[in-house]
This record gives structure tokens, C-alpha cells and sequence, in this order.
């Protein structure tokens, strides 16, 4: 798709179809821009290219459109379902991206067993059971988890585990465990829990606690004081969660969305309500790099979020904070993609106005502290330009380290920062070869010159400062690696001090010379987290290597010995070290070896 030639918008809008749509905007290198669909894609397509009303932004994305696809459908339903689907395959950079592949956590509990298992589960639903959800994080699971571990005392220990207790465990001791593993409760006393459980997370509080007072006033009766204790003791826990958390019977489950914009910033608040009881709230924080407004970010984290999710954990009502345009087409495709769907709803009364309410607040406030955070961030990357005089604070930071074991399993890491926050998704591990054991310059090296030339050849960026963890012969190297390859960027060294402590870290710079900050500096604590980031991600890689080394035997290194012989020779001796132990003639004795092939096997495990 590559080409020279400037796009001719006037002769593809001729042509363009007025049909509905797909189109996906692609630049000179072939690399693809921006996906969007369209009720009529000719009007779509030809508002990008109208010489007034534009942003900035879309300025900037029309000037590198170099071709563009379309994929015509039979409707704006089917559209909306396709553009999800490219924008979740390809990550176009202009699109609004959640960033959030993670599956929403559960609670569940197994089924098929005399004394079933309460958990926290996190993606697939391939267990039979029961699972309750979803939860907005892990932190809500584990505080609900806590909750019934208290009130009902269902057990939440491993199945391993379980089988294998003698005695009972210190969750029996300390009252959060009836002790099922060694059969201190009938299995229908234990089904009677399980079933509280289940009524408590289906949202029937109101029924759980009358029955369980019924139960009290009869325990009472027959004198059995320390079973009305017990009972007593649920209802009351059961009332205060409820005092603690907003319920209204009947909502079933609800998803609250709200969003908030300023200064370049967007957050989209979601408040997960589930059974009539509110479970928490997430913070996402997409970015709007076209400016089109809250309404349009709120259409797509709408698709993006619900087209995603698996049909069981949609909910059944969803309320937003202002009116929105396509709604129609999201319900229809979230019914195809899914088979239901559900209600969408902007002006609510009573319970849900206040929980609409609630989310505007979060909205406004986490965007408050998110723009102070990054107002944090931007005084550290100015101070930084200062420090070293670039022409602009950097942007874009690369930092590399290297991490070995007096030379074994040597790995070097390359960490991202963009905009002062880690960019996981740029970052790589490099596998040292073919050098000295133990020499960090060459690896340094290795490295810069497999990142740079890599980035040169498919014409990704390149940072606005790159650092090297080092002092002035990791710098020597870095500048030698630009040079040889043609390339211009500012350059970092960042040694430990003589004392090799934080805060006294010496900054060295491209023309050999020394800084020291005070430890208070913003860009040192800036340089700081992007050197220890670097450190971190390398000694991770070395030590995944190292361990995968260790762990490899060293019979799957010996030519013409595969799985079954490996197999064979372990059986007969024992194990590895009865093998090393072992001289030819015993190894002629496997079944299935030659003398000659015992003698390459003994050559092979004692030659170094």
C-alpha cells in the first residue's frame, strides 16, 4: 500500500457509495490510521475533507491519510460490529482505546461437590458452578469474599488443600470455617450455608434475613442458645452491609456511566450495580486525539465495552449522563453480537438518580486528580529540559539496562515512557549472544544497535531522550551505536553515586560531563522511576531465562536422544544424577541402547 503519490480525495469521494458502512484511513507507509463507520459513508467520508470546521487534530490526521478502504454493509448494525471488531485487531493510534483487555473478576462457587468451593475467578467460565458478577476489581471480590467468610463460613480453601487435611485449619480456629475437610459438619448443614450464600449474592437479603430470624426464633425455643447466637449474628451483619451500600429492591443489575472533559483530558466513569446493591466504580481514561467530543467518547466506550463482554455478563439496564445519537444501532448489534440486550436510559428518578449522581461526582473528581497527576508529570519533564537543555521537554524516553549472572543468561531491557508513563506495550527484552561473558559494554551495545536499526528499518519512532544505565562507558557505547547508524538523539547516562545509594545518582552527560541534583530534584525523581523501571523489566527477563536454563536437563541437549529414550534412561537409574553417575556399560544396559550409543551419551554428559 505503500506509495508516493498524494491521496486524491476528490476522485475517491466521486466514487464513494452512500451506502452504510466501514472505512479504515491508512498512511504513506501502508500503517493504519484511524477505523470509523457510517450510515452513509460519501457523507462520512467527505466532512474529513471540507476546508473549514476542523480541529487542529483532524488536520494533522487528514495531512498523513494516504488511502483509504471501505467495506460496505448491509446496515448501521452491522457497521458498528465491524468496527469494533478492526479497532480491537488493528489499535488504530486515533481511535479511542479503552487499553482494559482484562476480564472482570467473579465470584464462584462449584457445584457437583458434597462441600462446594467459594472463589474469586477471573476469565473463562469453563467450571461448573455458579458465577456472580461481574465485579469492577479484584479489590471488591476479595472485600465481598471476606464478608461471607464471616457471616457464612463457606470454605475457600484450595481443593488440594481441602483433600488433604487431617485436622482442621486456623479458619475453623478463629470462627470463619465450619471445618467441612474433616466432616465437623453434616453435608445438609453445609448445603443450608451454601444456599445463604447464593440467596445473599442473587440479592435476596430481605428473604435471607427473614428466614434466618425464623431459624433464630425456633433455635430459641428448642434452647439450642449457641445455633441463635449464630443466626442472630448473620442478621446483624447482613443489616449493616445493607446500611453501608445503596439498594433499592427490584433494579437488578445496573452499569452507571458518566464522563467528564477538560483541558485534553476525558474519564469515563462506570459504577457496577448488581442485585440492587452497589459494587464499586472504574476509572477509565481514554484518549480523545481527534477532540470530537464527550457525546462521541461515550458512544465508543459504550461499543467497545459492551460488543467485548460475554452475553451472561451484561446488564440488564444501562445509564448514561446525557443523550447520545446512535443508540439505537449499539442495542441492535449488542442483540446480534450477543442474542439480548439491554436498556438504555438518561433520565432516571429516585435510587438511579442519585447513583447517576454519583457517577458525574467520581467522573468530575478523578479527572481533577488525574490532570493534577499530569500536571506533576509535565513539571518533572520540564525540569528535565532544563537540566539538560533540550529544546522541548522529551516526549518520548527509552531506557536501557543490562541484567546477567557473572555473565550467564544476559539479558538487556529496553523500558518506554511517553508523556512521563510507562508505555508496556513498547517495551522489549533483547537475548545477549555471542559476546563475552560478562561484558556489559558489548551487550549495551548488541542491544542499542538491534533496537535502532529495527526502528529505522520500519520507520517507528524514535525517543526524544534515550538513557543508558551506566556511566561514561555505557554512554561511549550508546554514541558510537548513533553514530554507526546515522541517528541524532539526545543522550543519558545515569550511574550510581559513589555511595550507590538513591539520590545520588550521577547523571553523565554526552560530552563526558558529570551532574549531581539534589535528591529532591523533579527530573532525578523522574530519571529515578524510569531507571529503576529498566532495571526491573531486565533482571525479570535474566531471571526467566536463567531459571528456563537451569530447569532444562541436560540429556535434551544430546543428538538422537528424544522424549522416549530420555524417558527410558530416567526410568532405569532414577534420575538424572544416577545417569551422570552411570559409565558405558551400565548405559548398554537400557533397553533400546547400543554400545555405541552409550558411549556418545556418557561422551556428551562428561565433555565440557
Amino acid at each position: 500500500m505503500t506509495s508516493s503519490e498524494p491521496f486524491d480525495a476528490s476522485s475517491f469521494l466521486s466514487t464513494l457509495t452512500t451506502q452504510a458502512g466501514v472505512y479504515q484511513m491508512y498512511d504513506a507507509k501502508g500503517l493504519i490510521l484511524y477505523v470509523g463507520k457510517a450510515k452513509n459513508l460519501k457523507n462520512r467520508v467527505s466532512s474529513y475533507f471540507h476546508k473549514t470546521g476542523h480541529n487542529g487534530k483532524t488536520e494533522a490526521l487528514v495531512r498523513r491519510i494516504q488511502a483509504i478502504e471501505i467495506t460496505v454493509t448491509p446496515s448501521e448494525t452491522e457497521a458498528l460490529v465491524l468496527e469494533q471488531n478492526l479497532i480491537k485487531a488493528q489499535h488504530p493510534p486515533y481511535n479511542i482505546l479503552l487499553r482494559d483487555d482484562k476480564s472482570y473478576p467473579y465470584i464462584f462457587i462449584s457445584e457437583g461437590e458434597t462441600y462446594p468451593r467459594l472463589s474469586f475467578h477471573r476469565g473463562a467460565k469453563k467450571l461448573a458452578g455458579q458465577y456472580f458478577g461481574p465485579f469492577p476489581n479484584g479489590t471488591a471480590v476479595r472485600d465481598s469474599l471476606q464478608f461471607l467468610q464471616r457471616t457464612f463460613r463457606v470454605r475457600q480453601c484450595d481443593d488440594s488443600v481441602f483433600r488433604n487435611r487431617s485436622r482442621p485449619c486456623l479458619q475453623y480456629q478463629i470462627g470463619r470455617c465450619t471445618g467441612p475437610c474433616v466432616a465437623l459438619i453434616s453435608p445438609e448443614d453445609y448445603a443450608q450455608d451454601v444456599r445463604h450464600t447464593q440467596m445473599f449474592l442473587q440479592g435476596h437479603s430481605g428473604d435471607l434475613q427473614q428466614e434466618l430470624a425464623t431459624g433464630m426464633e425456633r433455635a430459641a425455643e428448642q434452647l439450642a442458645f449457641e445455633t441463635a447466637a449464630l443466626l442472630r449474628d448473620q442478621i446483624t451483619a447482613l443489616r449493616q452491609i445493607q446500611s453501608s451500600s445503596a439498594v433499592e429492591g427490584g433494579l437488578g443489575e445496573v452499569d452507571i456511566i458518566a464522563c467528564a472533559e477538560a483541558l485534553g483530558e476525558v474519564c469515563v466513569q462506570v459504577l457496577f450495580v448488581r442485585q440492587g446493591r452497589m459494587l464499586g466504580s472504574k476509572s477509565y481514561f481514554p484518549r480523545d486525539l481527534l477532540a470530537e467530543g464527550e457525546a462521541h467518547i461515550l458512544e465508543q466506550f459504550l461499543a467497545q465495552q459492551y460488543l467485548s463482554l460475554r452475553g451472561m455478563d451484561l446488564p440488564q439496564a444501562v445509564i448514561v449522563d446525557r443523550e447520545l445519537e446512535a443508540t439505537d444501532a449499539l442495542l441492535q448489534a449488542v442483540r446480534q453480537v450477543h442474542g439480548r440486550s439491554f436498556t438504555l436510559h438518561t433520565q432516571v428518578r429516585g435510587m438511579r438518580a442519585r447513583w447517576q449522581a454519583m457517577a458525574k461526582e467520581a467522573a468530575s473528581q478523578n479527572l481533577k486528580a488525574r490532570l493534577g497527576s499530569k500536571q506533576a508529570v509535565r513539571n518533572k519533564l520540564e525540569a528535565l529540559q532544563q537540566t539538560l537543555q533540550l529544546a522541548e521537554p522529551p516526549t518520548r524516553m527509552e531506557c536501557f539496562d543490562i541484567s546477567h549472572s557473572s555473565g550467564e543468561a544476559t539479558r538487556a531491557s529496553c523500558v518506554v515512557f511517553v508523556d512521563g508513563a510507562a508505555q508496556k506495550s513498547d517495551y522489549r527484552r533483547f537475548a545477549i549472544e555471542g559476546i563475552t561473558a560478562g561484558d556489559d559494554y558489548a551487550a549495551m551495545e548488541q542491544a542499542l544497535k538491534r533496537r535502532y536499526s529495527r526502528q529505522q528499518t520500519e520507520g517507528k519512532p524514535l525517543p526524544d531522550l534515550l538513557i543508558v544505565d551506566g556511566g561514561k562507558g555505557q554512554m561511549t557505547q550508546a554514541k558510537n551505536v548513533l553514530a554507526e547508524l546515522g541517528l541524532s538523539v539526545p543522550l543519558l547516562g545515569i550511574a550510581k553515586g559513589t555511595t550507590r545509594k538513591a539520590g545520588f545518582e550521577t547523571l553523565v552527560l554526552p560530552s563526558g560531563a558529570e551532574q549531581v541534583l539534589d535528591n529532591d530534584h523533579p527530573a532525578l525523581h523522574l530519571l529515578q522511576q524510569i531507571r529503576d523501571e529498566a532495571h526491573r523489566f531486565a533482571i525479570t527477563g535474566h531471571k526467566q531465562a536463567r531459571d528456563k536454563t537451569r530447569r532444562r536437563s541436560k540429556l535434551e541437549d544430546i543428538p538422537g536422544i528424544g522424549p522416549k529414550r530420555r524417558r527410558d534412561l530416567l526410568t532405569h537409574f532414577g534420575g538424572l544424577q544416577e545417569v551422570m553417575g552411570a559409565n558405558p556399560d551400565d548405559l548398554a544396559r537400557v533397553p533400546g541402547f547400543s554400545k555405541k550409543l552409550a558411549l556418545e551419551v556418557y561422551t556428551a554428559l562428561h565433555c565440557e
